[in-house]
């Protein structure tokens, strides 16, 4: 019988004018960002808990407290990333990832393909694993806002070769790697080599 989990994740940010809009690990065009001390995307902060919370690793505040200073404007691929080394150290793959998210705009249906695209290219995962799907939020006054639930099922790795294929991506950019090394260590207490901060000193979500 195959050993599998599923973790589930939510995020909410406001609507902000005067920053970009990133969603899904894309930058959209619209008048309007979503507010946050990382670059606010609030489809990839979902992914992120929901991976997380499949293995019983915590959440993104565990990793990324809010006032930490790497973090102001950060790339949601760095947390992304983390998430699956968290799962890579578990023994665990992913199986599939099924996501929705609330907002009144912009319209998601017409760029939701490259949406899921580009979250499989993150994910080393197939894009027929992804799901993205968008709901207005009808009738709950939530029009300034943008939500994301994300489902996430996962299942044990018996053959070790398998999991190098996980850590691809985070091999593939020196930066993300060093970054989320950096926050292995202080987490698990194994021995890691010195970074400097790769962000802005400021304030995440």
């Amino acid at each position: 019988m195959t050993d599998t989990r599923i973790g589930f994740g939510f995020d909410s940010h406001e609507f902000k004018p005067g920053v970009p809009l990133h969603i899904g690990g894309l930058k959209l065009d619209h008048p309007e960002g979503l507010a946050g001390h990382s670059d606010g995307d609030v489809l990839l902060h979902a992914i992120t808990d929901a991976l997380l919370g499949a293995v019983a690793a915590g959440d993104i505040g565990s990793f990324f407290p809010p006032g930490d200073p790497r973090w102001k404007n950060a790339d949601s691929a760095i947390f992304l990333n983390l998430a699956m080394e968290e799962l890579q150290n578990a023994g665990y793959r992913i199986v599939n990832i099924d996501t929705t998210l609330v907002l009144a705009a912009p319209k998601i249906a017409p760029i939701a393909g490259e949406m899921r695209a580009r979250i499989a290219d993150l994910l080393c995962i197939g894009i027929d694993r992804v799901s993205v799907k968008a709901k207005t939020p009808e009738g709950l006054s939530l029009d300034h806002v943008a939500q994301c639930h994300a489902v996430a099922l996962v299942e044990r790795v018996t053959d070790p070769d398998e999991l190098k294929s996980m850590s691809a991506v985070i091999e593939s950019q020196r930066q993300l790697e060093d970054v989320v090394e950096d926050l292995l260590s202080s987490v698990h207490g194994v021995p890691k080599k010195r970074i400097a901060p790769v962000y802005d000193t400021e304030d995440i979500t």
